[in-house]
């Protein structure tokens, strides 16, 4: 199988994944209902942000919606680039595909609705992390990977033989 295509195979279970799990929620939760799944810790419930991460310009009156559409586009666009021009060792491969499935499947939700679907619902006594969703934890992940293999790539082109001090 062409590397390209293992990326792409990547990209679009991300993308089937989250739409699934978005679809599922939808279908079975009415706004705001919680459902706890781990006492004290984690609940599955059903908000929307028309913002971007922990609501970021949520209350803008809706430009963003474009603006978030584009940003996914554009990086989606250049982190593909990167993946066909091997411009990533392999973990930095599989972090930009991660990142662009979150990117699409986040942005076909404000294709859609107008606004993203979050679920997850971590918290803790009186302390709770915003709700998100499956996108948002392959964007995550992927940018932890990302930012490994910079480091890693990093490190391998400062020791090449043509970097070293003669």
């Amino acid at each position: 199988m062409s590397s390209k295509i293992f990326y792409l195979l990547l990209v679009l279970a991300a993308i089937a994944l989250d739409q699934t799990t978005k679809i599922w929620t939808l279908a079975n939760f009415q706004y705001q209902e919680r459902i706890n799944i781990i006492p004290n810790f984690f609940d599955w419930t059903l908000v929307f942000n028309p913002g971007a991460a922990f609501s970021f310009l949520a209350d803008q009156g809706g430009w963003q919606k474009y603006f978030f559409l584009t940003l996914a586009l554009v990086i989606s666009g250049y982190l593909w680039r990167g993946i066909a021009k091997n411009d990533f060792a392999r973990w930095g491969k599989i972090g930009a595909a991660m990142i662009i499935g979150g990117a699409i499947g986040n942005a076909a939700d404000r294709l859609s609705y107008g606004h993203v679907v979050d679920f997850l619902l971590f918290y803790w006594q009186d302390w709770y992390y915003p709700a998100f969703n499956i996108a948002d934890s392959f964007i995550c992940v992927g940018a932890v990977l990302l930012v490994l293999d910079g480091f890693s790539n990093k490190h391998k082109k400062n020791t090449a033989p043509e970097n070293r001090a003669v």
